[in-house]
């Protein structure tokens, strides 16, 4: 093998790498030759990543929601890198249920992981991003565009990040720095039995009220990390998105969104 076919495509860094979508990225950039670097939740997720990579993943503990932690892992970054080539911001939790059951608290806590974490993330990076005119791909979910009964708190948090990314794509034109949003469809992540414990959890509460009782999950509601960002239904024979079609889709007006499952959307090159 030549040295050139194994020559480093440049640098990505992807939110959310130690399960599901994220994880899925992450190995498949790292198969590509890009130098990557994920967070995790978790000191076993890191173990599961470093080892599935064969150590060419490099992933860290950080949560979405402290922006000193955010800052911290982009500056490390940053510190091993020369620029960030490409930024995946795919982190992100589900919050299922009725919006008449669901308590303020845990839609609150969605869109701090969804939006603000978001937000925070892309910010921290610009710096490494102006240094090689990369670029943003930020994961969104079909939802947003199609809101699901049961599925209020994802589609609108994604939503409120695809209205992000569009005055990014904008802000971040004269930079060269390109912003895409990827839709996420139905996918085999965990979602379906997450999902279908979250929604049972909260029918036994309403029954445990209705019945006298009193039921406490601090900030409430059915908190679950899913990369996919996906409603968590399972569909045998949908599509995905592929490692080709998050790092290569480029629109030609507004912002470039790639889609899978049932609103696929094809993009031109």
């Amino acid at each position: 093998m030549s040295s050139a076919s194994v020559q480093s495509r440049g640098s990505a860094a992807v939110t959310g790498a130690g399960s599901g979508l994220g994880r899925d990225i992450a190995l498949g950039l790292a198969a590509m030759n890009y130098r990557v670097f994920g967070t995790a939740l978790s000191a076993e997720e890191v173990a599961d990543l470093k080892q599935a990579s064969n150590g060419t993943v490099t992933p860290t503990v950080c949560d979405m929601t402290d922006e000193a932690a955010v800052k911290s892992w982009a500056r490390e970054v940053e510190s091993r890198t020369e620029g960030l080539d490409l930024l995946i911001n795919n982190a992100g939790i589900l919050t299922p249920g009725p919006l008449e059951a669901l308590l303020l608290g845990a839609i609150r806590r969605e869109f701090e992981v969804n939006v603000f974490g978001a937000l925070s993330v892309i910010n921290a990076f610009l710096p490494a991003l102006r240094k090689t005119r990369g670029r943003i791909v930020q994961v969104s979910t079909w939802t947003a565009s199609l809101p699901l009964p049961f599925n209020g708190p994802s589609g609108a948090s994604k939503a409120a990040m695809e209205a992000f990314a569009a005055v990014y794509r904008a802000e971040l034109k004269p930079f060269g720095i390109d912003v895409a949003v990827a839709a996420a469809g139905n996918m085999k992540t965990g979602g379906p039995a997450k999902t279908a414990a979250a929604l049972k959890r909260i029918a036994d509460d309403e029954a445990c009220q209705a019945a006298g009782g009193s039921v406490d999950h601090g900030t409430g509601g059915a908190d679950l990390r899913l990369a996919d960002g996906s409603a968590g239904f399972d569909v045998e024979n949908d599509s995905i998105l592929s490692i080709d079609q998050i790092v290569g889709g480029v629109g030609e007006e507004g912002v470039p969104r790639v889609g899978a499952g049932p609103l696929r959307r094809r993009i031109r090159r």
